[in-house]
């Protein structure tokens, strides 16, 4: 199984025709991955050919998911139309809007996290670089050659350090990779993927990537100690970061020895998480819980 995104899901890239957007759509067509159509409201009504496709452009999100039967959105438009771009997603009722756009402001983002809520579309991101099942569908601007189809589920806030973890466990390979974004406002938690992961049963192991800043990694190993019987692995970005920098994401904001990473690992450990302090011993751990 995967979660959130597997080999039925139908896609719809909101900003498609764009030259980030007409890359990732190819990208994500070659993975396998049935994109069905783009929204771009001046330019409905044309069709963009792409990895050998004739698609669609539609003026809004409501209108592919009438045409198609898209359930999943995702979203390469520029930061000041991510807000309306995301209502008009979950005003169509899609199942999931994964939000790649960097440089969201915080007020917008609050505003469609709240739109959202209550709703049935689940928000990835902003700031994220996507999801993926390996094997089955692309949804955003993973690499899609750099793992295989496994049993490790993997919940990130960085992008490059998800990968990373993918590469170097490419020989067990994924059910499904999460990319949630570090900006200050995400949709879509650590604690929500991880509670997915628990329920698959084709995922053996969890893999959660934090970073230094909040409180989000702790709030995730209380979660894991209460409710999670799988083993989890942690990994935790800025051991090397200096005091009183802020430094990668927007939300790694580290205030005295709050959010640091020694404090978030002393927590996830204290959860029963066992914790890499470097990306390749985070790797090595996997193996060795794998191999139990």
């Amino acid at each position: 199984m995967a979660i959130f995104l597997d080999e039925h899901s139908k896609i719809v890239v909101a900003g498609m025709t764009g030259a980030e957007g007409r890359k990732h759509t190819a990208r994500m067509l070659a993975a396998g991955t049935d994109v069905v159509g783009g929204i771009n409201p001046r330019k409905a009504g044309e069709e963009i050919s792409l990895g050998g496709r004739a698609l669609p452009v539609f003026g809004g999100t409501a209108e592919a998911v009438a045409a198609t039967g898209a359930d999943v959105s995702v979203l390469f438009v520029p930061p000041p139309a991510v807000k309306d771009a995301v209502i008009d997603a979950v005003d169509a009722g899609i199942g999931m809007a994964v939000v790649i756009t960097e440089g969201v402001p915080v007020h917008d983002a609050a505003a469609f996290w709240a739109h959202a809520k209550g709703s049935p579309t689940r928000v990835i991101g902003p700031n994220c670089p996507g999801v993926i099942s390996p094997g089955r569908s692309n949804a955003g601007i993973i690499p899609d050659g750099i793992t295989k189809p496994g049993r490790i589920g993997l919940v990130s806030k960085s992008g490059t350090l998800t990968y990373q973890l993918m590469h170097e466990l490419r020989e067990h390979g994924f059910s499904t990779c999460v990319g949630i974004g570090g900006d200050p406002i995400i949709g879509t938690t650590h604690i929500d993927v991880v509670e997915e992961f628990e329920k698959d049963p084709e995922t053996d192991v969890i893999v959660l990537i934090g970073e230094i800043g909040g409180d989000a990694e702790e709030r995730a190993a209380e979660y894991v100690r209460a409710r999670v019987s799988k083993p989890v692995v942690g990994y935790i970005a800025g051991f090397t970061a200096p005091a009183g920098k802020t430094m990668g994401h927007a939300g790694a904001i580290v205030s005295g020895s709050s959010g640091t990473a020694e404090a978030k690992k002393k927590a996830l450990e204290a959860a029963g998480i066992a914790v890499g302090r470097t990306p390749s011993e985070t790797a090595s751990v996997v193996r060795e819980v794998l191999v139990r």
